[in-house]
């Protein structure tokens, strides 16, 4: 025991209590068992008393240690300006940035496919409803015209709705035609080539051009315009005769 105390006697430094911060405490009170958590009162073996009865004694210790900090005016806050050394480099803040976005992205195409699933799953069950919507049109069509057939029905009324659907059809194509146009491919090909129209059968007669006789020339008709004479005109009068005329004629003047 002599040698301890000499020894502590030897390295201890009488030094402010600014430079040791050193607060010492005895049993601190629950306030909410209002009972002494000393180690008579702690049990080892239970974790949670035993953290608890450290949490309490720290709190009482820096609930004493304060009011003396600001009575020797020594501050106690971080400033608002304060910037710490950061524990982690640059570098490796890069890197977990880096694997965040990674992360975030591959979050948000996920979410991309899932939406687009989504969609493809609503736009079959749309087309599916409007296929079964037309078999059973088709069907209940059917099932009237066999009623008709066999005498069950006299009604035609799903003739008349087919021809106005078809209708209605073609006047919206119609409609959507006038109002669209030739495009600027058609529109050039036209002004080069011309609009089109039937070609075959172009120069056939009809009823009144047949009944129409106002252009027939009779003299030009029959050959008998000036200078013809005959079938060929003056081609005719110079052309050779063939050669069992020529022998006749030879035959005639023997």
């Amino acid at each position: 025991q002599d040698g301890l105390k000499l020894c502590l006697s030897e390295f201890k430094q009488q030094l402010a209590w600014v430079e040791r911060l050193d607060v010492t405490l005895g049993q601190v009170v629950d306030p909410v068992s209002q009972s002494a958590s000393g180690k008579d009162a702690v049990d080892p073996e239970n974790d949670f008393q035993r953290e608890m009865s450290f949490y309490r004694q720290a709190q009482a210790a820096v609930l004493e240690a304060l009011p003396r900090l600001r009575k020797l005016q020594i501050p106690t806050r971080r400033p608002d300006d304060y910037f710490a050394e950061m524990a982690k480099s640059d570098q490796q803040m890069q890197k977990i940035r880096q694997k965040l976005k990674s992360k975030q992205e591959a979050m948000e195409r996920s979410e991309r496919a899932k939406q687009l699933r989504a969609m493809r799953k609503y736009g079959k069950k749309v087309q599916t409803e409007i296929l079964q919507k037309r078999q059973k049109e088709k069907k209940n069509m059917l099932n009237a015209v066999k009623k008709y057939q066999k005498g069950l029905s006299d009604k035609l009324d799903f003739l008349d709705e087919e021809q106005t659907s078809s209708q209605g059809n073609k006047k919206g194509s119609a409609n959507q035609r006038i109002k669209k146009g030739p495009n600027a491919k058609r529109r050039y090909k036209n002004q080069k080539f011309g609009f089109g129209g039937k070609k075959k059968g172009s120069k056939w007669n009809t009823k009144e051009s047949f009944n129409d006789v106002s252009s027939f020339r009779p003299k030009v008709a029959h050959n008998k315009g000036p200078g013809k004479a005959g079938k060929g005109g003056k081609k005719a009068l110079n052309k050779r005769p063939g050669k069992r005329a020529r022998q006749k004629m030879k035959n005639r003047g023997r």
